[in-house]
């Protein structure tokens, strides 16, 4: 989320503010190297991130009575790295359109595409979590556990179908001469995942389910998107640096949106699980709860982050020098992301 300002319209200023805020950046940019120490700490904390569906439902569920679902640290693995395969996938797509308005930008030397190996991974994940709802929501331990057909025969198990399917085409779009296509079969599933959320049970299913297609669609595109902007500045940071600038500063500015969106549609969505006298109590008291209060507290660190970017970029003189902390950014996303799919395998709180 760190940004200049440069327009990025076709003819516009993005370049002439690029060179202005980045004078002599092609001159500098080869001297700098990548922090040591900085790699080890992003490697910690993508190896702490990888814990979260490990160890993240008894940690949220230790002391507050209620009962861990089976297949829980399993459920909550895949969803997060179904959701992990969407950033991927869609960040490119989002990333590679937002530099097509940069003029000057060297999409001939855009990043290796991560969308093939990111469509299987969601494939994988995909029919894992399937396959839980073809044994009833349990783990299967066989073959024989599972009712293929029956899945066809419930919501949930033709949402599970259609979540499949679409990463089937995703994968084929990926290596077609077409891979932004891949954004229609993603957003499919990003709709069955909003859908899954609010069974027809639930009062106005509707609006919930409004509420967590907007936010999974702009966290999805935050996360990914400065994932694949950062692989742009990386890649470009002597051959190209004032381009790879304007691309993060125009990610910058959408990004400002997809948070106010995503701030929105979250305490609306909290509103709706946890009525307003009941907040405080149920997150300290719930897994649910306590979950939500540390993906809170994550997104304000992520924020945090991103505002010390924006500031390095527009106080120095060497775009690169936002880099460091745009990685922290990524990283700490990576963490709301499996915070996310935490939250879709824990008890929903009770409405008191």
């Amino acid at each position: 989320m760190s940004s200049i300002q440069p327009s990025a319209e076709p003819g516009g200023e993005a370049s002439a503010d690029a060179v202005a805020v980045t004078p002599g950046a092609s001159h500098r940019a080869p001297r700098r190297r990548p922090s040591t120490a900085g790699a080890v700490a992003v490697l910690v904390l993508v190896a702490a991130a990888a814990l979260v569906p490990l160890l993240g439902p008894s940690a949220a569920l230790s002391g507050t009575g209620e009962a861990e679902a089976p297949g829980t640290a399993g459920i909550t693995f895949l969803r997060t790295v179904m959701f992990a395969a969407l950033c991927v996938q869609l960040g490119e797509v989002y990333a590679t359109r937002l530099a097509r308005r940069v003029p000057g930008a060297p999409l001939d030397r855009a990043p290796r595409s991560w969308a093939g190996y990111a469509a299987v991974a969601g494939l994988v994940a995909a029919l894992g979590l399937a396959s839980v709802v073809a044994t009833g929501n349990l783990v299967p331990h066989q073959l024989s556990d599972m009712d293929v057909g029956g899945l066809y025969a419930s919501r949930d198990g033709r949402l599970a179908l259609l979540e499949v399917n679409a990463f089937i085409v995703a994968l084929l779009c990926a290596h077609s001469r077409r891979p932004s296509t891949a954004a229609l079969p993603l957003a499919a599933v990003i709709v069955a995942e909003a859908l899954r959320a609010h069974p027809p049970v639930e009062d106005t299913p509707l609006v919930g389910t409004g509420l967590t297609l907007v936010h999974l669609t702009c966290g999805v595109l935050w996360a990914g998107g400065l994932l694949q902007v950062l692989r742009m500045l990386r890649l470009w940071r002597t051959s190209a640096p004032e381009a790879g600038a304007a691309v993060l500063g125009l990610y910058a500015r959408v990004a400002a949106v997809l948070l106010a969106a995503i701030t929105a549609t979250g305490v609306f969505s909290t509103l709706r699980r946890m009525p307003p006298g009941t907040v405080v109590d149920q997150l300290t008291e719930t897994a649910y709860g306590r979950t939500l209060l540390a993906k809170v507290l994550l997104v304000v660190a992520v924020a945090v982050l991103a505002l010390l970017a924006r500031r390095r970029l527009r106080r120095s003189a060497d775009p690169v020098s936002a880099y460091s902390p745009a990685r922290g950014e990524v990283v700490m996303l990576g963490f709301v992301v499996a915070m996310s799919a935490l939250l879709t395998a824990l008890p929903l709180p009770i409405r008191w």
